[in-house]
């Protein structure tokens, strides 16, 4: 969320210090929506065109904790759910939660995402796969984790605030066995959690609001020997009002069971990467992240951790294993 300011009262000083802890999720780089390492394993949170595209019932869970040691840094925990339906396995079905906490602020969201997919030859080797994505955001601001100044500020009084939105979103996606390619917009409302109008200081206008995002994701997968594979991939993400980011990871495939690599996050951190696929059904990866900001004086880095579980139950229709 991005803070908008028309005037600087003395008076609401401590009101906007207030507003803008709420409005900066991950604050260093004014992004709103969280930020995952491993970005690889958690597609179908920014981009639904992805949805089924693994020709399973799977499953994902992906918890994050990041600037540890920092009192109300961010939090953020996902859980995806998805499978092919329709008779020619044309369409995809899931369901996407997002629980992002930092400071007072807790917003979750829940959205269902449903893709179609058209197959590009008769081997269905390739296939381009549109997405829509609608569900509901959830903003909750619990004032007593607050120190405030004036604690009989009008605008504190209620301990805690919600707000309720709607989300809309779309996205396309390219791939074939080897190669993905895919863009995005989780959300294309610019919906309002905090609204000037509730200010009593007319001359102060702020307001917080959602901005569009927008995702492009890339990776290939080669053939370095008969037991090891190279897996490069990328994602750039542009926010409204917030510097351009630019991820990219390089991960090795050993033995089609462990995977080792590292990621950069331009001008914010790089990352090591471990991924471990313990049966044809459970893959589990972890992540660390070193910040290469002056921020990393004050906290020990960020932790990710994700489980994916896939019920394959059409082996003679499942490519296994799957590189994306």
């Amino acid at each position: 969320m991005k803070l908008k300011n028309k005037s600087h009262s003395n008076k609401k000083f401590y009101w906007l210090l207030t507003m803008l802890v709420i409005a900066c999720i991950h604050a260093t780089y004014a992004q709103q929506d969280p930020q995952y390492t491993q970005y690889l394993y958690n597609t179908q949170i920014v981009n639904p065109a992805y949805t089924g595209s693994r020709e399973m019932l799977s499953f994902g869970i992906l918890g994050r904790m990041q600037w540890v040691d920092i009192d109300g840094a961010p939090r953020t925990g996902t859980l995806t759910v998805s499978s092919p339906i329709g008779a020619l396995d044309n369409m995809g079905l899931g369901l996407s939660i997002v629980y992002d906490q930092i400071g007072p602020a807790t917003e979750s969201n829940a959205n269902v995402d449903y893709s179609y997919s058209i197959h590009l030859d008769r081997h269905d080797v390739s296939k381009l796969s549109f997405g829509l994505k609608a569900g509901m955001d959830v903003l909750d601001v619990d004032y007593t984790k607050l120190t405030i100044h004036n604690p009989y500020d009008p605008h504190f009084q209620n301990t805690v605030d919600n707000k309720i939105q709607p989300q809309i979103g779309a996205g396309m996606y390219y791939h074939t066995q080897k190669f993905y390619a895919g863009f995005s917009v989780p959300n294309f409302l610019n919906s309002k959690h905090f609204d000037e109008s509730s200010l009593e200081n007319e001359e102060l206008q702020s307001i917080a609001i959602e901005r569009l995002h927008y995702f492009f994701i890339i990776g290939y997968v080669f053939d370095l020997g008969p037991n090891l594979k190279f897996k490069p991939a990328g994602l750039t993400k542009f926010v409204s009002g917030a510097p351009f980011q630019w991820d990219m990871s390089a991960n090795f495939l050993i033995n089609e069971k462990f995977t080792l690599g590292a990621s950069y996050r331009w001008n914010s951190s790089i990352s090591a990467l471990a991924g471990f696929q313990i049966s044809q059904s459970i893959f589990i990866g972890l992540a660390y992240d070193y910040d290469s900001t002056t921020i990393k004086d004050y906290n020990n880095g960020s932790y990710e951790a994700v489980i994916r579980f896939d019920i394959l139950n059409r082996l003679d229709k499942v490519l296994t294993p799957r590189f994306f």
